[in-house]
């Protein structure tokens, strides 16, 4: 299956946020790195979080464990250039953590227009391994260009809770916290390499063969799939599913791309502004799993 990267590159210039095509500029046009620092920096709160709709399914302006998430995927991008900006994320981050380590799924939202229930109605007292595990597992994939991410006081007590959660996950867990704890101990594994795919391997009934989980609560085809808990080649999430799974995914991921040039994502959307954010966000993470994986 080929991908069209022209026609990509035409749908992000028409129907994209500045951050996403400043990213793919960056991942596949010979951009640099400062723009995509420039564009994130309009998302940061004098607090040192992010917010203003970086989650594009959460516009409240305050700072969230989600913004946080958005912000460390486009530092993944920047490598060591935007490391100053990685260990503030850090540090905001070390912020909002609760008491034994863990985030809450968010943090209170005195502005909740167009945000999507489930983020509105969190409880910020509580935490939550699966904004904890996604939150860490991209703050992993920041520290293989900015080492002292991973010795981040903040990452440390993240991981030392996720681990801590992932060995007491009941034998029905939702989809995606299952997914995203998985993501984590992929993404941890260089990290921890006795720890992480020892848990790997301990999840592994969890996971049915095809890796299709449904969504509980999410669209009627809402599922987690096999990308979603081992995107990335080479860690022991990988060994979850056969090859041929994981290639029949992949030329899944490179079909989507739809006639306009863009791709589309499988979840509802809570405002028109999100509904077209999220396909240009899904548009430049579907390029670069596809060249991450060796299919660009």
């Amino acid at each position: 299956m080929t991908v069209d990267l022209a026609a990509a590159a035409e749908f992000l210039a028409g129907s994209a946020r500045l951050l996403d095509r400043r990213r793919a500029d960056l991942l596949f046009g010979g951009g640099d790195a400062e723009p995509v620092l420039t564009a994130l920096d309009g998302y940061r709160n004098p607090d040192g979080g992010h917010g203003w709709g970086l989650e594009p399914d959460l516009r409240s302006r305050t700072s969230q464990p989600a913004g946080a998430l958005h912000a460390l995927e486009a530092l993944a991008d920047t490598g060591a250039a935007g490391a100053e900006r990685a260990l503030g994320v850090c540090d905001w981050l070390a912020t909002a953590t609760l008491p034994d380590g863990g985030l809450p799924f968010a943090l209170p939202i005195p502005d909740p227009a167009a945000c999507a229930p489930f983020w509105a109605s969190a409880d910020p007292s509580r935490s939550s391994l699966q904004i904890t595990a996604v939150v860490a597992a991209t703050a992993y994939r920041v520290a293989a260009s900015v080492p002292a991410v991973a010795q981040h006081r903040w990452l440390r007590r993240a991981a030392a809770h996720c681990f801590d959660a992932i060995e007491e996950l009941p034998a029905e867990v939702h989809a995606m916290e299952l997914a995203f704890a998985i993501r984590f101990l992929d993404a941890a594994s260089t990290a921890w390499p006795r720890v992480a795919p020892a848990l790997v391997d301990r999840l592994r009934r969890h996971v049915p063969a095809d890796g299709l989980l449904h969504v509980a609560g999410g669209a009627p085809d809402e599922h987690m799939r096999p990308l979603d808990f081992a995107p990335l080649p080479g860690g022991p999430a990988r060994s979850l599913f056969a090859p041929a799974v994981v290639e029949a995914e992949l030329d899944r991921l490179a079909a989507g791309q739809q006639g306009d040039g863009g791709w589309t994502v499988d979840f509802e959307s809570y405002s028109p502004a999100a509904t077209l954010e999220w396909r240009g966000h899904r548009t430049v993470q579907a390029l670069a799993l596809l060249r991450a994986n060796a299919r660009l």
